[in-house]
């Protein structure tokens, strides 16, 4: 099957079924050899989700009648073929021809003109882009547009506008192996140029490198970890001999990098979806790490834990992933208005049940990849209203002293957006 049908397939499991372009994309891509076909077929994939719907607009205006049923995939390959044409150097012809070719491919041979038609309509008349509405400007979804522009009046635009941009590359230096400057030394003997990021062990490539390319990968002398992400193991502080959980721990990212900075630290890495808790043990594994690794609830630790409390708990809670929309841009289209709601909630019983197997003078961290105040400084402000034992211990690189945890924003020094509170519990 060529690459635009199997593009057309990933966007139809995300469009149609819900299912994240993370999962939908490498489960059509294994159908393909080459290297190049797999670079085109996710660039293919992440343009259509960044323009959504500009393309959506721009196809459906040249259809007489919206395809229904098993024929929606026959839409989104015209999405696919929009695409090509906006936002590649594919020659108009090939482009056309190709996605005529998966069309047939789907086993749509009736279509097949259909799709040639409306494609050579849209190149022949070279109209731009419509961008009549807010939806159509940005490429985002009104009701998102509407809750950025009350939290943030100033800066909704440029946090759109980053959320756009192709995510650079971080690595998260090991330090048990090695000095971050020796590592980036090793980059520089091997022609990968990089240089330190704002966290201790953050290094900033200055462009994506397949991690195979990259010297002592698969012997754990790095991971790859966004700046922003890196800065939960270093909020935390984790120190040996501790008892510290890791309360949503898929992928293993932070657990990981909490046992590189405490090696003796006692590390639990719980995580309620069990098929993500293999992602975690491979970290470890590749990092020769260990870590007791659980599959639970962490607003129900009573069923899985009848140790002691503990001395440090990281929180990165369930959330609407708003902050990390440059790397998963169909997040707008999963996301729904109504959810933001449902997650605070959610956070709230999470946040309440770690606190009360927090040891008092511990430390707990709250994190998000959010930048909505439902999710953060509100959820925080919530938490320290109902909770007398709390104290907010400000975080250094806060803009501001009087702000309620740190809200870091898209493309603030290259990083995603995140968001962290530190909680310290009275003795």
């Amino acid at each position: 099957m060529n690459v635009r049908a199997l593009a057309a397939k990933a966007i139809f499991d995300v469009l149609e079924k819900g299912i994240s372009l993370s999962v939908a994309l490498p489960d059509k891509q294994q159908y393909l050899d080459s290297g190049k076909d797999k670079a085109l077929m996710a660039e293919i994939c992440y343009g259509v989700m960044r323009q959504l719907p500009q393309l959506d607009k721009c196809v459906s205006d040249c259809l007489e009648k919206p395809f229904k049923g098993k024929q929606r995939i026959v839409y989104q390959l015209l999405l696919v073929g929009c695409y090509q044409l906006y936002f590649t150097r594919i020659p108009a012809h090939a482009a056309i021809s190709e996605t005529a070719e998966a069309c047939r491919q789907l086993k749509f041979d009736g279509l097949v003109k259909v799709v040639n038609g409306v494609l050579r309509n849209i190149q022949r008349n070279e109209m731009p882009l419509n961008t009549d509405i807010e939806t159509l400007r940005y490429n985002t979804p009104a009701w998102f547009i509407k809750r950025l522009q009350q939290a943030y009046p100033e800066q909704w635009q440029d946090i759109i506008e980053q959320s756009h941009q192709r995510p650079p590359m971080w690595l998260r230096n090991n330090q048990q192996l090695h000095r971050r400057e020796a590592y980036i030394a090793t980059l520089a003997q091997h022609n990968i140029d990089a240089s330190e990021g704002p966290s201790p062990n953050a290094i900033l490539l200055d462009s994506p490198k397949d991690v195979n390319a990259l010297p002592g990968f698969m012997d754990g002398a790095a991971s790859v970890q966004d700046g922003a992400a890196q800065w939960a193991a270093t909020l935390l502080a984790p120190q040996n001999g501790e008892l510290i959980l890791d309360a949503c721990a898929a992928p293993g990212g932070k657990t990981c990098h909490i046992i590189e900075q405490a090696p003796q630290a006692n590390v639990i890495a719980v995580d309620f979806d069990e098929k993500r808790l293999v992602r975690v043990q491979q970290n470890l594994d590749r990092l020769n790490l260990k870590a007791q690794v659980i599959h639970g609830d962490a607003a129900n630790i009573d069923l899985w834990w009848q140790g002691e409390k503990f001395d440090r708990i990281l929180l990165d809670a369930p959330c609407s992933a708003t902050g990390v929309i440059r790397r998963h841009p169909d997040i707008k289209w999963l996301r729904k208005n109504k959810d933001i709601e449902e997650l605070a909630i959610l956070q709230q019983q999470i946040f309440d049940h770690c606190w009360q197997w927090l040891k008092p003078g511990g430390t707990l961290l709250y994190a998000t990849c959010s930048i909505l105040p439902e999710e953060n400084s509100q959820q925080v402000t919530q938490f320290l209203a109902r909770t007398p034992d709390a104290q907010l211990v400000p975080i250094s690189q806060q803009s501001n002293a009087q702000d309620i945890g740190w809200q870091i924003l898209p493309g603030q020094d290259n990083m995603d957006g995140f968001y962290y509170a530190r909680l310290v519990k009275a003795q």
